[in-house]
């Protein structure tokens, strides 16, 4: 198996980490820069050396863990599915909570190799901080292990919880990692692509509350902070769709010209939300897609069938977030009611690994939120060497636009909403609730227009000479 550049050298520091009784490895690899390889092949050195017998695989979903039992399989010429003469088995970290003492009694009597991909799922530096994985680490893996190799392309926690099996430095909240593969060098190495990120606004927006008194926004920033309108109330507007439809569709038609099996994700917000839009972009757009979510028991199949089909779409709800492996994905839309960096990172992960076809392009389609604004600009100051503070960087993003100015560019709408009236409307039957539900002292809005034209700022990472 013919190892990228990165993948060499951190198997090589990984060992040397190894051979010096160190028995916990954190490697941080960008997504899409193919760390399950890597990890393969670090187990086959240790049985090569012969220091293991032995190697189990942790993961946070179904078809991941399908993933990882093919490329080990593949890699170590043998059996990795946990039956007599495999030398190893691929579990996801929901199975881990099942396995009964005798299980653990494994790690006790050989030696063995336990792979944590994402690792970031799992919390708890003491038993006190863990959630139920990080436990079953801290209990049956930390110390029975021989060795341990944490992978992970996002080494931070929403909840800012400690992150199993890593070291900090305090009083920083310092995460130390032992390799660190950032985006910027996976695109400079063609490892990766390199993504476009396109924040949409509008410059015209008004609300009417129930008195019939009507308050003008110039922005959804404004709009937000302003208003008892929520960003959910954003990414089910009717019209706000429909734009964000257009434009990602023409850039999929673009992009198809030169690879035919190119596709796109919709991240969507719940299932009705995914329903809606499957059916605008079947009946209106005519574009083949696929719906898949975390409600369905062969959802991993219905992800296998799309990652070698033409069809142009698949729409998400609570899958192909992290981890899932499809080089045709070139397009994205978050449509999501998550809105923390670590989902955005995973989500827009999703376009950048590259493929055998001609373009490179990677697109991600998003509305203007503050948080998902600060995220975008934040994408390219990359990670620093080897430390990652857990708690959110102190950086506006007044700094990061001014740093970032060379690299903006705002373009018009390419499909003109200067004369359109939108009229929020709630989806027909939609039982689900608003997370960011309006106050009760909060006036409630009784439509939403966008009568201004949609602009679009295009962030072009990593091609600006600062």
């Amino acid at each position: 198996m013919q190892l990228r550049q990165w993948q060499s050298e951190c198997v090589n520091r990984a060992l040397e980490h190894f051979n010096a009784n160190q028995r916990h490895f954190l490697c941080l690899a960008t997504p899409g820069a193919g760390k399950t390889i890597m990890g393969a092949e670090v187990a086959a050195e240790l049985f090569e050396q012969d220091l293991i017998d032995f190697v189990l695989c942790f993961s946070p979903s179904v078809n991941i863990s399908q993933g990882i039992q093919k490329t080990f399989s593949h890699r170590l010429e043998c059996r990795f599915d946990g039956v007599i003469g495999s030398v190893g088995c691929s579990y996801t970290y929901q199975g881990m909570l099942s396995f009964k003492g005798d299980f653990w009694q494994l790690l006790k009597r050989n030696r063995v190799l336990v792979i944590f991909d994402e690792i970031h799922h799992c919390s708890g530096s003491t038993l006190e901080d863990a959630n139920a994985w990080g436990e079953e680490i801290l209990l049956n893996i930390q110390d029975q292990a021989a060795y341990t190799l944490a992978l992970t392309g996002t080494p931070w926690r929403s909840d800012k919880a400690p992150i199993a099996l890593s070291r900090y430095v305090y009083p920083d909240n310092q995460i130390q990692c032992d390799y660190v593969y950032g985006l910027r060098e996976a695109i400079t190495d063609g490892v990766c692509r390199s993504p476009k990120i396109v924040l949409i606004d509008n410059e015209n927006i008004s609300v009417t509350d129930e008195e019939n008194e009507t308050k003008m926004f110039n922005c959804l920033e404004d709009l937000l902070k302003g208003s008892s309108v929520s960003y959910l109330s954003v990414i089910k507007n009717d019209e706000a769709i429909r734009h964000i439809l257009t434009l990602a569709t023409r850039k999929l038609e673009d992009i198809r010209q030169d690879n035919p099996n190119a596709a796109g994700l919709i991240v969507a917000s719940s299932i009705n939300h995914a329903s809606y839009i499957l059916n605008i972009l079947r009946n209106e757009y005519a574009q083949t897609v696929q719906i898949v979510t975390y409600k369905e028991d062969r959802a991993s199949l219905k992800i296998n069938a799309f990652r070698s089909s033409t069809t142009n779409w698949i729409v998400s709800v609570g899958m192909i977030s992290e981890g899932t492996d499809i080089p045709r994905l070139q397009v994205c839309c978050h449509l999501s009611r998550v809105k923390t960096e670590l989902y955005f990172r995973q989500v827009l992960g999703r376009t950048l690994r590259v493929s055998q076809a001609s373009n490179q392009e990677a697109w991600f389609y998003t509305f203007a939120e503050p948080k998902l604004v600060n995220y975008a600009y934040r994408i390219d100051i990359e990670l620093p060497d080897s430390n990652v503070i857990i708690r959110d960087p102190v950086k506006s993003v007044d700094q990061s636009r001014q740093k970032k100015e060379s690299k903006l560019e705002t373009i018009k709408a390419s499909a003109a909403f200067d004369d359109s009236s939108i009229t929020f409307t709630e989806f027909h039957n939609n039982k689900e609730s608003d997370p960011n539900p309006q106050s009760n002292n909060s006036p409630r809005f009784d439509s939403l227009d966008f009568s201004g034209g949609f602009r679009e700022q295009v962030v072009s990472t990593f091609d600006s000479p600062f």
